[in-house]
């Protein structure tokens, strides 16, 4: 029987701490399947979509682990390595980590390119519990001698089919060969084709297999919009709705990023709009705060990235406006979900430009339904309009992808059965 929350798997006190705080209680269906194993050092083969909660299914064992079982690092390893497709979704596996793991004594560092690698081979020096990378910038830091993956006990391949379809099937099999034999893995995909499964065969040994069907239909209660215009027209469209919406109505606006939303915020407030930002780098004790205002009336514009807004559950939001469309589209389903509960109505209006056209086909592929599309605006942009709509009645498909590599098998290890015989290490307080 599978476990309902939390506290029935008993963790160690400080990742229970880390957990109430947040008002972390059941467990969604993927973390009621995957944690019971992964706890006892299974491999884990999973296919479920972004939005299920399997980030907590896979940080929470590793960080079970590093409690359990602590050592003295060496330079330039790490213990447990997450790789994922992008940066975005690096950094919100790295802001999970800090949440669950903010009361433990641990150290990770974040990979990825587009950005100098100075601070990461700084980080990378001293050795750190825990790696989050994404492929092409790991193995340029593996190659300058930066980085070395010898000492790997936990390894999670996340997105893989995004993996795959942004052709980095090469990069993970050089990656994978260079993992210790004796580790735990978890592989997770949103689907599971044959080229997927013959990768996984060449990493996993034994897994469970867990599969969640994905959510695809959107609230039937949220009327939904779509705006097609400039980038550099979308604050004043935004400003607009906003101010449009009657007294004690309450709105929440979706930025992909933490700096962008508090870009937004602080525009939104030199027009009149009273607005606040939460986002991972905003305190607890000041993302509770903005909470309350939010629930309370007093604040009328919450700015939100996805992982900060899962936590927010207000019954009178009216509007969730899509600043910017999720790049990941499962997440567009969550967002808005934020409206139009208990019963009530809402709307949820997104946001368009040029360089999101593949975010929306991947949105309205996944809801099987396409967008109705608002000209009632003074930016809308026709031809982009056009655009989208020959796209819809046009198709293609991508090239046929290369099979894949042998990777690395290891046999049964001393990370087995590793929550029998628990001692526990000092914590920070």
């Amino acid at each position: 029987m599978n476990p309902t929350s939390f506290e029935a798997l008993q963790f160690p006190a400080p990742i229970q701490r880390a957990l109430s705080e947040r008002n972390y209680n059941s467990l969604t269906p993927i973390q009621a399947q995957a944690l019971p194993p992964l706890l006892e050092g299974r491999d884990l083969l999973g296919c479920a979509q972004t939005g299920t909660g399997k980030t907590a299914a896979f940080s929470l064992p590793i960080l079970d682990v590093l409690y359990d079982d602590p050592q003295n690092i060496r330079p330039r390893t790490a213990r447990a390595l997450v790789l994922t497709p992008t940066r975005e979704l690096a950094n919100q596996v790295g802001e999970s980590l800090r949440t669950y793991g903010r009361y433990m004594d641990i150290y990770h560092a974040l990979v990825y390119g587009g950005v100098g690698q100075g601070p990461q081979v700084s980080a990378m020096r001293r050795g750190v519990d825990i790696l989050v990378a994404c492929p092409g910038r790991l193995l340029d830091l593996v190659e300058q001698g930066h980085i070395d993956l010898s000492e790997v006990e936990f390894f999670v391949l996340d997105e893989v089919d995004r993996m795959l379809d942004m052709g980095f099937q090469k990069d993970v099999t050089r990656i994978v060969d260079m993992l210790p034999r004796e580790r735990q893995s978890l592989f997770f995909s949103a689907t599971m084709s044959k080229q997927i499964m013959s990768l996984a065969q060449t990493i996993l040994r034994d897994p469970v297999t867990i599969s969640i069907e994905p959510e695809k239909t959107t609230a039937e209660d949220v009327c939904q919009e779509l705006c097609f215009l400039e980038r550099s027209d979308k604050r004043s469209l935004l400003v607009q709705r906003l101010k449009e919406q009657g007294e004690g109505e309450l709105s929440i606006v979706f930025a992909r990023t933490k700096h962008g939303s508090d870009k937004l915020a602080r525009f939104l407030n030199q027009r009149d709009v009273k607005a606040e930002a939460i986002h991972g780098n905003r305190s607890q004790a000041q993302r509770d705060r903005t909470l309350k205002r939010f629930r309370d009336g007093a604040l009328p514009v919450l700015v939100a990235t996805d992982v900060a807004a899962r936590g927010v559950d207000v019954k009178d939001v009216t509007l969730v406006v899509n600043f910017d469309l999720p790049n990941e589209p499962e997440a567009y389903i969550h967002r808005i979900g934020r409206t139009g509960r208990a019963g009530e109505t809402g709307a949820a209006v997104s946001f368009c430009s040029d360089e999101e056209l593949e975010f929306l086909r991947a949105i309205e592929k996944l809801i099987q339904q396409t967008i109705p599309v608002s000209v009632d605006h003074k930016w809308h942009h026709a031809g982009l309009a056009e655009r989208h709509a020959r796209k819809l009645t046009g198709g293609g498909n991508r090239g046929a992808k290369k099979k894949s590599g042998r990777g690395s098998r290891r046999p049964q290890g001393r990370y087995r059965g590793r929550r029998q015989g628990r001692s526990k290490s000092s914590v920070k307080s």
